[in-house]
């Protein structure tokens, strides 16, 4: 791999934003330019539907299928094609058999994904939302684990926070939930994709993930991966009917005691299978593949060494572990308070530069096709 004092080789595989430097992969990705050329491709497929056959349109859902459990370490079978992490947590959600009492842990000012779905499932199942706050600055997995208690059923927290970018040691937290029995589940939006992962040692029971992130996908696309052994505790829910078992093709669509095929194949987002999504996301995740992974891993973490240690220190605060290890590929600073560092975005996106504010930091998310001058023209604006 190149050092970063060269210009990025990847960049040609992006569009061209001219003087614009774009650094909020974490909130949405931009597209290759080869899998916008395929998505337009699919547009074709709708002005002419002949062109996309029954079995052409089933088997680049399983196409997908077979590049998000490859990147994960995963079989295909367990891997559903959602639509975003909502989706996923939904399903976990709907097919645990609560009982009366039980509790969910999750942390203090998590995404709101976590709130969202398991709020309602207090008044709904009779449980409890139990938020896990930090001892130090940054939740670890031993703050989780000491909140455990005889009554946690389900743990859901992200791999790595949106809001600080702090990397969750899953692999500890996992071992103490499954000596209790607990269910883990991970968001994994601001990881997968940007750094390796593999399900056989991350230790999760559930993956749920955006695609429109760090996998490069287009709006509207994600994935969930459930651990078998979970899979087959869940209470019976309404599935997609193009996962009823032994439906082959369209030609036959009568089934009125359906059962879901093996595998999570039945919890596909209906109608996820449209071709503007999938044709596109199909040949990001080939890309993800092709380059590597660890590729991305090294690039974002080089440039967020550099914007670490450039930042002028007298007006900013690095609010992301300073330890590479600790953090996953986006990084996060402050000016001295809120209303300093709300002036220093503003200022930013007035010279063209597109970081993301939140909570209380600016967040740096970069890709492949960022350069060290497109951290160094940051640092030189927050510098005047």
């Amino acid at each position: 791999m190149p050092t970063l004092s060269s210009p990025s080789p990847w960049r040609e595989a992006w569009s061209q934003y001219g003087d614009a430097v774009y650094l909020n992969l974490a909130g949405q990705a931009p597209m290759p330019a080869a899998s916008l050329e395929s998505a337009r491709t699919a547009l074709e497929w709708k002005a002419f539907p002949q062109l996309l056959s029954d079995q052409a349109e089933r088997d680049l859902t399983e196409r997908v299928r077979g590049l998000l459990a490859n990147l994960i370490g995963a079989e295909a079978r367990q891997v559903a094609v959602t639509t975003g992490a909502s989706a996923g947590l939904a399903v976990l959600a709907y097919g645990v058999d609560w009982k009366a009492g039980d509790e969910i842990l999750t942390a203090c000012r998590e995404f709101p994904v976590q709130y969202t779905t398991w709020r309602p499932m207090e008044a709904r199942e009779d449980v409890s939302l139990k938020l896990v706050s930090p001892a130090g600055k940054w939740i670890t997995a031993e703050n989780l684990i000491a909140a455990l208690t005889p009554r946690t059923r389900v743990v859901s927290v992200s791999l790595v926070r949106f809001d600080d970018g702090s990397l969750l040691d899953a692999a500890k937290l996992s071992t103490a939930c499954r000596a209790r029995g607990v269910v883990f589940a991970l968001d994994v939006s601001q990881a997968c994709g940007a750094i390796p992962m593999d399900v056989r040692t991350l230790g999760a029971d559930f993956l749920t993930c955006a695609g429109y992130k760090w996998l490069l996908g287009p709006y509207g696309t994600g994935f969930f991966w459930v651990r078998p052994e979970l899979q087959a505790t869940f209470r019976p829910s309404p599935f997609y009917w193009q996962g009823i078992d032994g439906l082959k093709d369209f030609s036959e669509l009568v089934h009125e005691k359906p059962k879901p095929a093996q595998g999570a194949r039945g919890w596909d987002a209906a109608e996820t299978a449209s071709p503007f999504n999938l044709a596109g996301w199909e040949t990001s995740l080939k890309f993800l593949l092709k380059i590597g992974i660890e590729t991305v891993t090294t690039h974002t973490r080089q440039l967020m060494e550099q914007l670490r240690e450039s930042l002028p220190q007298d007006r900013c605060l690095w609010t992301s572990p300073p330890e590479p290890e600790r953090r996953g590929p986006l990084g996060c600073f402050s000016a001295r308070n809120l209303g300093e560092t709300r002036s220093m975005y503003e200022r930013l996106r007035a010279a063209k530069i597109f970081p993301s504010l939140r909570e209380t930091s600016i967040r740096v998310s970069t890709h492949l096709y960022t350069t060290p001058d497109d951290i160094a023209k940051l640092v030189r604006v927050i510098s005047e």
